[in-house]
């Protein structure tokens, strides 16, 4: 089956036709101007014909959709409906989705989800890990809960880094690290998901490159009371004026805050310390809920290409059983097993494949 994965990002557009485990075209639209703008999106599919099926990532499903979905004027609708809940990558996504069907009319689709790893199997997490200790009516009149997201990244992860060591990912205990300019973690048993540091939206948990990750919900109340700044520019500044952006004064970039630090920025090195002392604290405690740890999975911009990231998070865990070979680490490239031969925990890198794991479940729903 030859699938046409579309990958909306937040200001980017992913295209590539993958036919089983292979990708045989693939583009990137770093400028992509969303619904209307459709010519590259034609030339794209005017280039690789036949294509038998359509798989678009999206980052939030709602409570409503917690499986990939055939799409239609109904899904559709769902979707713009809960825009609010992923407010910079929901309407792209369906801008995209309604320009593959004005080309692609009679070609099948399906809405791939972020959020359906943390919900297939029962639709939840457990209710211990997504409950968030609120009134239950307001749970339940608006739909409050533990999302998650990354969910394509972190699937496709594990299923790598468990054929990699041989594995079969039902028998592990896995923390799965997503590590981009978006960050996430998910601690993973008997092959699913069942606790991740993002939450109701993708501002929660682990310190990223320009979200402030989880903060004191006291202090943001004492910010909207008393510090004289609208709903609107909080947000703003959570979403993209924090992180590491916020505490080193350069872009967020890792690139930049590792170069500003190197020549003795301390608000860089700071800004560093900050990020990996989180990711290391929240690794400690998805592998708590993952009920100990036997797989380390890292994945992502910042996973793949950071061998001082891996590096640094890997010496402060030497307590849980991780210990990576210092020189295979400075030199990996595309997925490579990290571990030392006497490590107890399998630390592996992966590059990232969402679109692999967009193809997969695409390809499954539209021959069911």
């Amino acid at each position: 089956m030859r699938v046409l994965v579309v990958n909306a990002g937040s200001s980017s557009l992913k295209l590539s036709v993958r036919e089983g485990d292979d990708e045989v075209a693939a583009t990137t639209i770093e400028r992509w101007e969303g619904e209307g703008h459709v010519a590259p999106i034609r030339d794209f599919i005017e280039q690789t014909p036949t294509l038998d099926a359509i798989g678009h990532r999206v980052v939030h499903g709602g409570p409503r959709f917690i499986e990939p979905v055939l799409v239609d004027d109904d899904v559709l609708d769902y979707l713009d409906l809960i825009t609010n809940l992923a407010p910079l990558h929901n309407p792209r996504a369906t801008a995209a989705i309604r320009e593959t069907r004005k080309l692609l009319p009679d070609t099948p689709a399906v809405a791939c989800f972020d959020t359906t790893f943390h919900g297939t199997f029962h639709a939840t997490l457990p209710a211990a890990a997504s409950t968030y200790a609120l009134p239950r009516q307001w749970n339940e009149r608006w739909q409050l809960r533990r999302y998650g997201f990354h969910g394509l990244s972190h699937a496709y992860a594990v299923r790598r880094a468990a054929a990699l060591g041989g594995r079969d990912p039902a028998e592990l205990r896995i923390v799965s690290c997503h590590l981009g300019a978006g960050a996430s973690l998910a601690a993973v048993r008997h092959g699913r998901s069942v606790d991740t540091t993002m939450g109701f939206t993708p501002l929660a948990g682990l310190v990223m490159v320009t979200r402030s990750g989880s903060v004191d919900p006291g202090m943001v109340l004492c910010l909207l009371q008393n510090g004289d700044l609208t709903p609107e520019q909080l947000r703003d500044v959570l979403e993209h004026q924090s992180g590491m952006k916020g505490l080193s004064g350069t872009s967020g970039d890792l690139r930049d805050v590792l170069a500003a630090r190197q020549a003795g920025n301390r608000d860089a090195a700071l800004a560093y310390d900050v990020f990996t002392h989180h990711l290391r604290r929240e690794i400690g405690a998805t592998s708590a809920s993952a009920q100990g740890l036997d797989l380390l999975v890292v994945t992502g911009g910042i996973g793949e290409h950071s061998a001082e990231v891996r590096r640094d998070m890997a010496a402060g865990l030497g307590y849980l059983g991780i210990d990576i070979d210092q020189a295979t680490n400075d030199s990996a490239q595309g997925d490579t097993d990290l571990s030392t031969p006497t490590s107890t925990v399998l630390t592996v890198m992966v590059k990232s494949s969402e679109e692999a794991e967009i193809a997969r479940q695409t390809a499954r729903l539209a021959t069911s």
